[in-house]
């Protein structure tokens, strides 16, 4: 199989003759994989699975000052600690001038424009369109996390009113993603912590679900698959998220769910996307340790398919280099 039948065939939950995998990296990460390899073309040579476009514009970060970083929305993002994402030091948005808050233009065609180019040569490629921050995390950027959950609470108005428009630029993007021979979408958008979902079922079942149902039947009615990458605990709502037309569950983070037991209990409607510890076995664990994790997801959690192997979210700095070669080993040598 190439990489690409590979996905496909994991993904409806048929055996592939090896595991489909994808492995990322922080820069920090990726520098001292690139010190310990002594190649800065490693990543390249990894046998990754899928292929990845944006859909942000073109110019759409810009450093206004040293360290910082503003995005599309007008967000700015201090850098100097976390290089990859970092934190949000402004505020955009009230209750008082959302009506005069000018989103984006989802019509941008620069959005779009290497879609093309890719496309033209898919071959063996399994292609996805990354889309982040895409509703709850669009709203917390926007208007600050601790504004956000206290009006979850005592200005609900405000909150649907946020959601409504981000959803209905959300709505454009999905529409222009679209309209390309893509594979499927993934939208990024934590609502979990360690212990639950950072808001509680309850508001997550008011405010987030009834908009993520619009965004991913969407995609669904194009013909497209929907991955979801969620970090924290959150398998209380995969029955939801299901019903709501998500195929695919990204990070699958093994320090908040048991994903033997996961894997059994919705893994004929789901698949799982991850599951190579993080935080616990690539830091922490030894060569074995990481070698003998790595076969147990591949053996079990991917038998009969519904699987991508990949560690639970990017690798972080902290990871052991040894550590990191021991999982790409196992992942090749399958």
């Amino acid at each position: 199989m190439g990489n690409r039948e590979r996905v496909l065939a994991s993904l409806s939950h048929r055996q592939p003759d090896n595991v489909p995998y994808e492995i990322s990296f922080t820069q920090a990460a990726h520098a001292k994989m690139v010190e310990f390899y002594g190649d800065p073309h490693f990543a390249s040579k990894l046998g990754n699975c899928l292929t990845w476009l944006g859909c942000e514009p073109a110019g759409s970060w810009k450093e206004v000052e040293p360290d910082i970083w503003g995005d599309q929305f007008g967000v700015e993002w201090d850098r100097s600690v976390d290089k990859d994402i970092g934190n949000v030091r402004n505020q955009l948005v009230t209750s008082g001038n959302l009506a005069d808050y000018r989103f984006p233009d989802p019509d941008d065609p620069s959005r779009y424009a290497r879609y093309r180019g890719v496309l033209e040569q898919k071959e063996d490629r399994f292609v996805l369109v990354n889309f982040g921050f895409t509703l709850f995390e669009r709203a917390w950027t926007l208007v600050g996390m601790e504004n956000l959950l206290m009006a979850m609470i005592d200005d609900k108005r405000f909150v649907h009113e946020l959601l409504d428009r981000i959803l209905e630029f959300n709505l454009g993007v999905i529409e222009n993603a679209c309209r390309f021979d893509i594979d499927a979408m993934i939208f990024g958008d934590d609502w979990g912590m360690q212990t639950g979902l950072i808001m509680g079922p309850r508001t997550w079942h008011e405010f987030i679900e009834p908009r993520i149902r619009q965004m991913y039947g969407l995609v669904r009615s194009k013909g497209k698959l929907v991955f979801i990458h969620c970090c924290g605990k959150v398998d209380r709502v995969f029955p939801e998220l299901i019903e709501c037309g998500v195929d695919v569950f990204n990070p699958f983070q093994p320090e908040v769910m048991d994903v033997f037991d996961v894997k059994r209990r919705y893994g004929r409607q789901l698949s799982f996307f991850g599951g190579v510890s993080v935080q616990r076995t690539l830091p922490h664990g030894t060569v074995a340790e990481v070698k003998e994790e790595t076969k147990r997801l591949l053996e079990v959690v991917g038998r009969d398919g519904g699987y991508i192997a990949a560690p639970s979210h990017a690798i972080p700095a902290d990871a052991k280099p040894e550590n990191v070669a021991a999982l790409v080993e196992t992942l090749q040598s399958q």
